[in-house]
């Protein structure tokens, strides 16, 4: 049964991040600690709420309008930052920010931001960069069902691994980070052997076929995202998800 009212969805961004390599485009799954308070143990993609700084600094961009609205971008911008230590910005003359793996300077503004000690547009400014929001791409829009009593309104995106950059979970809240292809990891979730939650298996269902980030790339750019909310029904086996009259 869900709460009476239900909980009102909180704005959240995901990024899949993505990168080529000889066997097709690999995606980043990075695996929740045991403790944390949301999917524990699952292997997710980056992402988190949109903060009041992300919305903030959203509104000195010179963009009116635009669907999703700025905040969900630049949030999925800190996001990656925060969680991998991979930053979309570039410098003035085009080449992409230092990050934080191999950088001490961005290393500390990865610490500040994680504990809100600083927002994004603090270490844009301080450093000289232009966020890099081009690359971007809105690939699917999930709404937590009514029943659950932490609800997101969640967009995901995808965005290409800057060449050279190496992605660095935070140990304080990812015990793990694999690398693989759609296909590999729908395989080891059907073994039983990668457990991932439902927007994040339709997801990787979604970029399977592909055969480089290009391609996977120019076919989402500028897709139609419709919202998604899933209902919560009893089945004979437990819990099961309907998606309009799909069941899973």
């Amino acid at each position: 049964m869900p709460p009476d009212p239900p909980a009102t969805p909180k704005p959240a961004a995901t990024v899949v991040l993505v990168r080529d390599t000889l066997h097709g485009p690999e995606v980043l799954l990075l695996r929740r600690s045991r403790n944390s308070g949301f999917v524990p143990g699952a292997y997710v993609f980056p992402g988190g709420r949109v903060d009041p700084g992300d919305e903030q600094f959203a509104a000195t961009l010179p963009v009116e309008e635009s669907d999703p609205p700025l905040a969900y971008s630049v949030a999925a911008v800190r996001e990656i930052f925060e969680e991998t230590g991979v930053l979309l910005a570039r410098f003035a003359n085009g080449g992409w920010a230092p990050d934080a793996s191999h950088d001490r300077i961005m290393e500390a503004w990865r610490e500040k931001l994680m504990l809100n000690e600083a927002t994004i547009g603090d270490l844009l400014y301080e450093e000289g960069l232009t966020i890099a929001l081009d690359p971007l791409a809105c690939i699917a829009h999930w709404i937590t069902p009514v029943a659950e009593p932490r609800r997101y309104d969640t967009r995901f995106f995808l965005a290409p691994l800057p060449k050279g950059r190496t992605a660095r979970p935070d140990a304080r809240e990812m015990t793990d980070a694999l690398w693989i292809t759609p296909a590999a990891a729908l395989g080891r979730f059907d073994a039983g052997a990668l457990p991932m939650v439902f927007p994040t298996v339709r997801t990787l269902q979604q970029l399977t076929g592909y055969t480089s980030t290009a391609e996977l790339l120019s076919s989402t750019m500028g897709m139609q995202v419709k919202p998604v909310l899933p209902r919560l029904v009893r089945t004979a086996r437990g819990v099961g998800i309907v998606i309009d009259q799909e069941t899973a």
